[in-house]
């Protein structure tokens, strides 16, 4: 009896332990605040090599390599090209490679190439010059073609302007690096102008997606049946149910962004580190089609795939980065083949492009000269939207002949589905409208920017033209709303009204803090430091303690997303304009002497250190200063004639010099290049003002009423020129009309 008594007990005891153990082996877990580190790919192969075998070849393993002779492709048996007159000769000596051109000093030199980008449609090259700057060479090898190009196809610019390939665009260290290599330090020294850049390793590996491998590996390495209870798996968390971990792991490198702040990881929110580029007149048509490479994912942004939760793995193999399927398989995975893949919905002879789904919906554009990307909007072929205001459209990129026109694609496209569209009026209307500052676009972009079933960046852009392209109480209103809206994208926008904005007075600066100063713990990093951007130009006084406190923490993020990146002069110049704000003016003007250090040939550091000096009284190197900038603004308006920005700035430089004839040439043309923009207007008709004009005056008063009907101040600039021109009049010819107009 005894013998089964304790017989028992030990079966209960042995029954509790095997349910007490896993529960036991749950709950022990690894320290919180643990920060793993990388352990390279060898790490993750030995459990994970089908992956492995998958991503090799792929275009992320050839992302970039050594050049040696088993990755360089391009035919660098004493080859030459030649373009605009400069001569590039290409050799290879043993297993190293070099390119004979154009140097930075002007000067023919030859450099060794040390990495090669890409392998296919084309290969780029890369040489170390000194203190560890990394440039990418100028010459181009078309995989396909088997040449030599120039992947910018224009004039070369000289070696003193920063888009010369041995300039801040073609910096590798700056611009490439970050998402051709896994764990990229910069490591820069501003005082000696120093790169000491490192990476765990070449190329885009593991651990550029998935995150630092660590925890998971001691994990996977561990007795527990469990993952952690605090790490989980120890990596980011790609298959989450909620599409954004995925989706914004992917979009740094596949996305137009500025930098915010250091230290990304996989799996982290994108606009806690970087700014997404909003539909702007340089990179996107009015309708959100791309025009300038924005590397696809603020083209998704806008589609309903999108919305719907649709990810990047849906459509491409995480690992070979390939398509997961050939053709209209591809689509099909979720539209209905029966419905959308036939005559009935395409109307085109199966087989044809026509009839493929991506050609339809997803129209390329190369760049580079031979790389065609595609549209990721996903967006409905729109002929009309060509006619009405000019973007392009799939159907004319086929149908070319003369009697092919896009209105005759448009009565095609209403012929086979009926004049009703679920998008009227198309977004790319109203942006359109709000580009060209038309009056009767601020109730549609308002509309627009609450609109939850468009994109936030198509929202964002709605509240950012009502924020910079009008003034008016129906503007500010929708705005201020948009400060309040769910979205960081679109608050952050919204903030853009606030941008130069010096408060005239307390109440004025008052009613900013009102607005501003909530945002200063906003949950979104973006928001918190651009309001504190914004907010750090205030009169002292104006923000209490707990928000004294609030701008100090948001500016010290502001300022380490600033200090990740001083090998800028852009980076000096935000850091010299924040010590303005803060009356800081030696630190101020040390930082913009840096950003000239760094950058002779970059236009603005220059004129705003000769205003710092000119409010402190020191007036000796001031025009010294403005004559250099302006000299920099007439080399770039010579090679970018028709940038509107360029040319309004050389204006205002050469007002300041008193260059009055030479200012109003510069102001004519920006506004003839841009005659929607109110502030070009706005200088041109203060200088006609000043040069007692009157007609001319009058004329771009009333222009700029036209614009912004219910702006105050222009209203009153308006009143005081025609008593002036009441007084004393001088018969000129107004300002000149945009050709056409």
């Amino acid at each position: 009896m005894k013998k089964r008594i304790w017989i028992g007990l030990i079966l209960a005891v042995a029954i509790l332990a095997i349910i007490a153990w896993p529960a036991l082996d749950w709950y022990i877990a690894l320290p919180e605040g643990r920060t793993a580190t990388f352990v390279g790919r060898q790490s993750c192969i030995e459990c994970h090599s089908s992956e492995y075998k998958k991503w090799q070849g792929s275009d992320h393993d050839l992302a970039m390599d050594l050049a040696t002779p088993e990755f360089v492709l391009g035919d660098f048996n004493d080859t030459q090209l030649e373009h605009h007159g400069i001569v590039s000769k290409m050799q290879r000596r043993g297993d190293d490679y070099f390119v004979e051109t154009q140097g930075p000093d002007g000067e023919t030199a030859e450099f060794q190439v040390k990495y090669v980008f890409g392998y296919h449609p084309l290969q780029q090259y890369l040489t170390e010059l000194e203190r560890g700057q990394v440039q990418v060479l100028p010459v181009t090898w078309d995989t396909e073609e088997k040449r030599w190009y120039y992947a910018n196809p224009d004039a070369p610019f000289g070696p003193d302007d920063p888009l010369h390939w041995t300039g801040s665009a073609q910096n590798w260290n700056h611009m490439c690096a970050d998402c051709h290599s896994t764990n990229f330090a910069k490591n820069y020294d501003v005082k000696t102008d120093t790169h000491n850049y490192s990476f765990h390793e070449m190329d885009v590996s593991c651990e550029a997606c998935h995150g630092p491998g660590s925890i998971h590996e001691e994990l996977a390495n561990s007795n527990s049946l469990f993952w952690d209870r605090h790490y989980g798996y120890g990596l980011a968390k790609l298959k989450d149910p909620n599409a954004r971990a995925q989706l914004e792991t992917c979009a740094p490198c596949h996305s137009h962004r500025q930098h915010i702040h250091p230290g990304f990881q996989p799996g982290e929110k994108f606009l806690d580190h970087f700014n997404l580029s909003l539909l702007e007149d340089h990179l996107y048509h009015a309708d959100g089609q791309i025009d300038e490479e924005v590397y696809v994912y603020g083209s998704f942004l806008q589609s309903l795939m999108y919305r719907k939760g649709v990810r990047c793995t849906d459509c491409h193999d995480p690992h070979s980065t390939q398509l997961k399927f050939e053709g209209n398989k591809l689509c099909t995975q979720c539209h209905l083949p029966a419905k959308y893949d036939g005559p009935n919905h395409h109307h085109h002879k199966i087989g044809t492009d026509g009839a493929s789904c991506v050609e339809c919906h997803m129209p390329s554009k190369k760049y580079m000269v031979v790389d065609p990307r595609r549209d990721h909007s996903l967006r409905v072929p729109r002929p009309d939207l060509t006619v009405k205001i000019g973007t392009p459209n799939a159907c004319n990129g086929c149908h070319t002949k003369p009697e092919e026109s896009p209105q005759w694609a448009a009565d095609k496209i209403v012929e086979w589905y009926g004049p009703k569209r679920r998008q009227d009026p198309h977004y790319g209307e109203i942006i359109d409208a709000g580009r060209k500052s038309a009056p009767s676009a601020v109730p549609k972009l308002a509309k627009l920017a609450r609109n939850r079933e468009e994109g936030a960046i198509v929202r964002a852009t709605a509240v950012s033209l009502l924020a910079t392209r009008f003034n008016t109480t129906a503007s500010r209103t929708a705005v201020y709303k948009a400060l309040e809206d769910g979205d960081p994208l679109v608050r952050t926008a919204a903030l853009r009204l606030f941008e130069g904005w010096q408060p005239r007075s307390r109440e004025e600066a008052d009613e900013q803090k009102r607005r501003l100063a909530p945002l200063l713990k906003d949950t979104s990093r973006l928001v918190r430091v651009t309001a504190a951007r914004l907010l750090s130009a205030l009169p002292p006084g104006v923000l209490n303690s707990t928000e004294s406190k609030d701008l100090a923490a948001a500016l010290a993020e502001y300022q380490t997303g600033l200090n990740a990146h001083t090998d800028q002069s852009g980076v000096h110049l935000s850091l010299g304009l924040l010590y303005a704000n803060q009356g800081k003016p030696q630190q101020s003007a040390d930082e913009y002497r840096t950003a000239i250090r760094l950058e002779p040939s970059v236009a603005g550091p220059r004129s705003n250190l000769a205003g710092l000096l000119e409010q402190q009284g020191e007036t000796d190197e001031v025009r010294k200063l403005r004559e250099e900038e302006a000299e920099i603004l007439a080399r770039d308006a010579r090679l970018l004639p028709n940038n509107a920005t360029i040319h309004y700035r050389l204006g205002l430089v050469n007002y300041l010099l008193g260059r009055e004839e030479q200012a109003m040439t510069a102001l004519e043309r920006a506004y003839v290049l841009d005659p929607t923009s109110p502030d070009f207007l706005m200088m041109l008709t203060l200088l006609y003002e000043k040069q007692q004009q009157w007609d001319k005056a009058v004329d771009a008063a009333d222009r700029l009423m036209r614009l912004q009907p219910g702006n105050r101040m222009f209203l009153e600039m308006k009143t005081r020129i025609e008593q002036g021109a009441a007084q004393r009049r001088r018969p000129t010819i107004g300002p000149p009309e945009k050709a056409g107009n």
